[in-house]
């Protein structure tokens, strides 16, 4: 029996930003026996929103969590059994800053298909957005907690953009935002370039590219907005 295909589906990045998927994820759901997600809810939802039609409990549904053993047991199993598989993560593209990349190594090493879908992704949006240099870039994650590692790591951050003339990309939880921005202004350079990219695809999207030297001079509200980081010491 030939094995099933895992598709790696994106999410919307807003619950009413479905403007920004194309149209090919629709018939990529519909071809899929079994979902694996990171939110089992609100996929769901997602899903009835693109389909209205869709009958939720004909298909089989898993939660991503650390990818517990019985998870991976069982995608292998369905994989194996012909079925066609999705992988959905909250918002974005999936192994992208979001959980799937396990199970879509596990694939690899099955030597199954795997069809990545081209959707909305907050890191490359921002990127492109931002005028900073897209042919050497790296993304960082999240940086440390403790304010004082914080500031080390950004010091390292400008340092690495310099020499390497590469922009430097970061996120953090919504609710730090601010503290991070602060971070930010009190120590990078002046003349470093500095873009946040805000509430990526809504209604309320905010893309700004400014030095540290403007940004001091205005205010950006971001306390629990989903923001993108990028930094940039050319």
């Amino acid at each position: 029996m030939k094995p099933g295909t895992v598709f790696l589906i994106p999410a919307p990045l807003y619950d009413d930003a479905l403007h920004a998927l194309p149209a090919h994820i629709l018939p990529a759901i519909q071809q899929c026996h079994a979902f694996f997600v990171e939110n089992e809810k609100t996929t769901r939802r997602y899903f009835k929103q693109l389909w209205k039609q869709m009958v939720i409990d004909d298909y089989a549904w898993f939660t991503i969590h650390k990818t517990e053993e019985s998870v991976i047991t069982e995608f292998k199993k369905l994989l194996l059994q012909g079925k066609n598989i999705g992988i959905v993560s909250e918002a974005g593209c999936p192994g992208i800053a979001d959980p799937g990349q396990i199970l879509t190594g596990i694939a690899q090493q099955m030597q199954v298909t795997v069809h990545p879908l081209v959707g909305p992704n907050a890191l490359l949006l921002a990127l492109m957005a931002s005028g900073m240099n897209g042919q050497h870039f790296a993304f960082e994650g999240y940086l440390p907690i403790d304010a004082v590692e914080r500031k080390n790591k950004i010091k390292a951050l400008e340092l690495v953009s310099r020499q390497h003339n590469s922009t430097q990309i970061f996120i953090e939880t919504p609710y730090r935002n601010q503290a991070l921005l602060q971070d930010l202004l009190n120590v990078c350079k002046e003349n470093t370039l500095l873009c946040i990219g805000a509430d990526i695809t809504a209604p309320t999207e905010a893309i700004f590219t400014k030095t540290i030297g403007e940004w001091k001079k205005i205010t950006l509200p971001l306390h629990k907005r989903p923001a993108i980081f990028l930094l940039y010491a050319s």
